[in-house]
């Protein structure tokens, strides 16, 4: 437990430092409808300082029904994109970092609000649909304390120390004296100005209160959340918990409380039985050390039917991507993959001994459940997909590459000079980060409920960063092409089941994909299809290309690389390329009813530039030689999976 705790903050707190016409069959898509598409009127593509508008339901879409809070529903669901992982200065590690803002300044920053963010004024370059704070449970009782004018212990000399200090070197030494010592010596953790249970009451009542006040149903969504806080030996097992409405317990569960993921879902299943409606989604599997898709438990036990039972019931999602790292695959695993090399976040490996391992990656991960529904019946990865930040600063999502002026974790990346140089301290390299990914749901209306059902469901999709959309169906007779959005989507849930869902059928499932260009971003390149399966006990998975832009698509299912080179010296992508939309129906040439399997679609967008060529540009900094320049964006739908009868 103790280990568990310092292994957390050796980790985490030194990290601190077109119209409605018939798409021709050579395009193989639907044409967008006069109205914007899917949730493309939705605050996520209004580029405003205003109060993000409402989401309203598709104009050509189905007529909207009576729904939650008053807000129109629309049975087709629309596109919200949101945040599921974000630090104020309420999370220790960031407070040590430098980070003085509150829930409440980070959700005015979602809605599109200038705040001062590490030091300068800055804005989200699109305000967002839906927002989750995540603060660390784990200290939220000092920070309360240390934030709060007037609250017991305020005055303390040591909170005014820990207050003031600039200097992150001596911020860094203030917490390994009063918290990382004791803990190594089995001493109390918390410094003398802790407050005991009433300042963590305090602190969640006061994120409560702050994520009630934003909540503005059909035009910004806020979700009670926190972020468990658990890393054994240096083994990142961090699950951010969200909760469905405002029934939530009076004080979060830390890994204080209770380091094994076990623990954490034995107090999930006793809210629940409360009436509380509550989810965990496990983020950075890249540093788990093989932990988040595990042969044993924490305690070196056998995975029992029990266990795989109780993770299924509580976790439906998993992060695919955040500032550390893509956690898809990586080329050492997947050298067949030609996109497996995308932020990687190599440099993870010179610390904490953390070596990637094929287990550490989420396609994998996918595969084992098939192996761990095979022996027990039931699959304890049947994960849908979402995109986080991590971010440090309060600023949700500001995940634009052009807009990454602030860094993401306080004093240690705050300028551009900073991340060219600086490594977050027992993490990696600062330029191995990135400025994070985004959450995509398709909900019948931006409320609370909606958006947890549809996140419950695994009707969602992870980017990272651009705001491109992507839909998938899994049935039978699906047409090659529909006179508008609203049909083909009508159809696919008529005769299909959406990203997240059960396909069942003794016949080759019909996967029908639609993907659409992020509004201010480049054309696409392709969708792709994963697909993982369990052939004679043995995990494989291979790729499809379904469609590509330019009628790229031969018949042996190879596609060309696409020539649309960035300007490098302007950091300009390519406007002439590529497709603004994508769709076709894609049938498995390979299937076995008797094999179990998953698919799920990759969508790819043109070259763009990455974030540290724009740093380059604007300051004239030198990154590394090895520091990428460009990068190729994209979108992961949730699979969707067959099980034979």
């Amino acid at each position: 437990m103790r280990h568990t705790v310092i292994a957390l903050l050796t980790a985490t707190l030194l990290s601190a430092c077109g119209g409605d016409k018939a798409p021709t069959s050579e395009q193989n898509t639907t044409t967008a409808p006069e109205a914007p598409v899917a949730g493309q009127d939705s605050a996520s593509d209004v580029a405003s300082n205003e109060e993000a508008p409402p989401a309203t339901a598709n104009d050509n879409a189905a007529k909207a029904q009576p729904g939650e809070d008053g807000v129109a529903s629309n049975p087709l669901r629309d596109a919200y994109f949101g945040e599921t992982h974000l630090h104020t200065g309420v999370s220790m590690d960031a407070f040590i970092g430098g980070n003085r803002l509150t829930p409440d300044d980070a959700y005015r920053f979602a809605r599109g609000e200038e705040v001062k963010v590490n030091g300068s004024m800055h804005k989200i370059k699109r305000p967002l649909d839906f927002c989750a704070v995540t603060d660390h449970a784990e200290f939220i009782g000092e920070t309360y304390t240390l934030m709060t004018p007037g609250a017991p212990g305020y005055d303390d000399p040591l909170a005014k120390k820990f207050r003031d200090v600039t200097d992150l070197k001596e911020a860094l030494g203030l917490y390994n004296q009063y918290v990382l010592t004791p803990l190594a010596t089995g001493k109390d953790p918390h410094p003398p100005f802790f407050q005991g249970v009433e300042s963590i009451k305090s602190s969640w009542k006061k994120n409560f209160e702050a994520t009630q006040k934003h909540y503005v149903p059909g035009k910004f969504t806020t979700i009670h959340a926190y972020e468990w806080t658990s890393a054994p030996g240096g083994a990142n097992l961090h699950r951010n918990v969200l909760f469905r409405d405002t029934n939530v317990p009076e004080v979060p569960f830390s890994a204080n409380d209770g380091a094994d993921p076990q623990e954490l879902w034995k107090w999930m299943q006793a809210q629940r039985s409360e009436g509380m409606k509550v989810f965990a989604i496990p983020h950075n599997a890249n540093e788990s050390k093989g932990r988040d898709f595990p042969e044993t438990t924490l305690d070196g036990k056998p995975i029992t039917k029990s266990y795989v039972e109780t993770r299924a019931s509580m976790e439906p999602l998993i992060e695919m991507m955040q500032v550390k790292g893509n956690s898809e695959v990586v080329p050492d695993f997947w050298p067949n993959d030609e996109f497996a090399d995308f932020e990687n976040a190599r440099t993870l490996q010179d610390y904490n001994d953390r070596k990637f391992m094929k287990q550490n990656f989420v396609r994998y991960g996918l595969t084992r459940g098939l192996k761990y529904q095979e022996e027990f019946g039931t699959n304890p990865f049947k994960y849908g997909f979402v995109g986080g930040t991590d971010n440090h600063n309060g600023a949700p999502s500001n995940v634009a590459e052009d807009n990454y002026k602030v860094g993401s974790h306080g004093l240690v990346d705050r300028t551009a000079k900073d991340r060219a140089k600086n490594t977050l301290e027992g993490e990696m390299r600062v330029a191995d980060t990135n400025p994070g990914a985004i959450t995509g749901v398709w909900a019948t209306s931006n409320t609370r409920g909606a958006i947890w059902d549809a996140m419950q469901a695994r009707e969602t999709f992870a980017t990272s960063g651009p705001r491109m959309k992507v839909r998938a169906f899994a049935g039978q007779g699906f047409a090659s092409t529909y006179d508008s959005y609203e049909a083909m989507v009508k159809d696919g849930y008529a005769k299909g089941v959406p990203m997240g869902g059960d396909y069942s059928g003794e016949t080759a499932p019909q996967i029908m994909v639609w993907a659409v260009k992020d509004p201010i971003g480049p054309n696409l390149d392709r969708i792709q299809i994963v697909k993982g399966w369990l052939e004679d006990g043995e995990m494989k998975d291979t790729i499809y290309n379904v469609v590509a832009s330019g009628d790229r698509l031969q018949e042996d299912g190879s596609v060309a690389p696409i020539d649309a080179p960035i300007d490098m010296k302007t950091g300009e992508f390519n406007k002439e390329k590529g497709s603004p939309e994508l769709m076709a129906v894609w049938t498995d040439p390979d299937y076995d009813p008797s094999q179990k399997a998953y698919y799920y679609v990759r969508v790819l967008q043109l070259p763009t530039a990455r974030w540290s060529l724009f740093d380059e540009l604007r300051e004239g900094v030198k990154f590394p030689e090895d520091t990428k320049m460009q990068i190729v964006e994209r979108a992961w739908g949730s699979p969707i999976w067959y099980t034979p009868e």
